[in-house]
């Protein structure tokens, strides 16, 4: 399941020094409920990734297009419990959110945005205050149940952990399924703002609505996280997802998204994740979609790079968070 010298994203030479881009794989999956596979995503969208076309129309060049981009060993994810499962996946992101690379995490079922959050407090474009940080959430579900089967860290519950860490702000896009308290909090919460696939997909005024959201991304400012559970997507697009729903983004709506965040011109995306990929067996369809989200991330953030707006939060390193550091699942683990 670990990407060797051989199982590079998008077919490129191995990189391991003076590192601009790391591709990380989180092979989690335990609070699934519904498909299963997620486990197998990361190494699937690796493969898938080494047959995407290199050239970029937005960035009018091939990749690597001058980056350092390296695949990294996978998460082993040995771990015995949830709890210290979340708390290893810390460990194993936080050098890489360090200092000046840019990290595009693959998953995994979308339970991976807690470790995620947990490690961006030591970003040094976030400055340890997840109140500055921004996380787009591209996504069918609200992900906003306080729990799901008794478990707060479901990855249902991906998006109300992210709030409950201090995330300052949540923008949500192709939201079509959930529940009554997810609802309630969308209304409630004023860090939150959703846009509703049932108004950006209407035939009648979806237009309009799809217009409004990339006019927001226009306005973000600050550090950024992009989570692309690619059940957003249509269900057509992506069969082999965990739940796929019908009336979804399309892939162009996709990837217009990463290009209009990425350049906006007051907001850095420091960090992305793209989850929920499943292997689909009769085709390679849903882990090929996977690949070329992937791609366009990393395609947006050479351009970012190029253009100088990587450093438009500065240019400072952060430390690595000493091991014997406890994080909020470390510190919930009973002994």
């Amino acid at each position: 399941m670990e990407p060797s010298d051989s199982h590079t994203f998008l077919g490129l030479e191995p990189i391991e020094k003076d590192v601009d881009v790391v591709v990380l794989s989180l092979p989690y999956e335990l609070t699934t409920s519904y498909g299963t596979g997620t486990s197998q995503g990361p190494n699937a969208c690796i493969e898938a990734s080494g047959q995407v076309e290199l050239f970029d129309v937005d960035l009018n060049e091939d990749l690597p297009a001058g980056l350092a981009i390296h695949t990294a060993k996978a998460w082993d994810g040995e771990e015995p419990t949830l709890l210290h499962q979340l708390d290893s996946m810390v460990g194993y992101l936080n050098p890489w959110f360090e200092g000046d690379c840019f990290p595009l995490t693959l998953g995994g079922e979308h339970g991976i945005l807690p470790p995620l959050m947990e490690a961006l407090r030591n970003h040094p474009r976030v400055h340890e205050d997840l109140s500055n940080l921004t996380v787009v959430q591209i996504d069918a579900h609200g992900d906003l149940r306080s729990e799901l089967d008794e478990e707060p860290y479901s990855h249902a519950c991906a998006a109300a952990r992210a709030l409950d860490a201090g995330v300052g702000q949540l923008m949500q896009v192709g939201i079509r399924a959930f529940s009554k308290e997810e609802h309630e909090r969308m209304l409630s919460d004023d860090r939150i703002t959703t846009f509703f696939a049932q108004n950006t997909q209407s035939p009648f005024q979806g237009t309009e609505h799809w217009q409004a959201w990339l006019d927001l991304l226009h306005t973000v400012e600050g550090p950024v996280h992009l989570t692309v559970d690619i059940d957003g997507l249509d269900g057509s697009l992506v069969p082999a997802t965990g739940t796929p729903v019908p009336g979804g983004l399309t892939f162009w709506q996709v990837q217009q998204t990463i290009q209009a965040l990425f350049d906006a011109p007051k907001a850095v995306v420091v960090s992305a994740d793209v989850n929920e990929i499943v292997p689909q067996k009769d085709t390679p369809l849903t882990q090929f979609t996977a690949a070329m989200i992937a791609t366009k991330i990393v395609a947006s953030h050479a351009k970012a790079r190029r253009n100088g707006r990587w450093n438009l939060l500065g240019e400072t390193k952060g430390t690595v968070r000493p091991t014997s550091m406890p994080t909020i699942f470390r510190n919930s683990i009973k002994e």
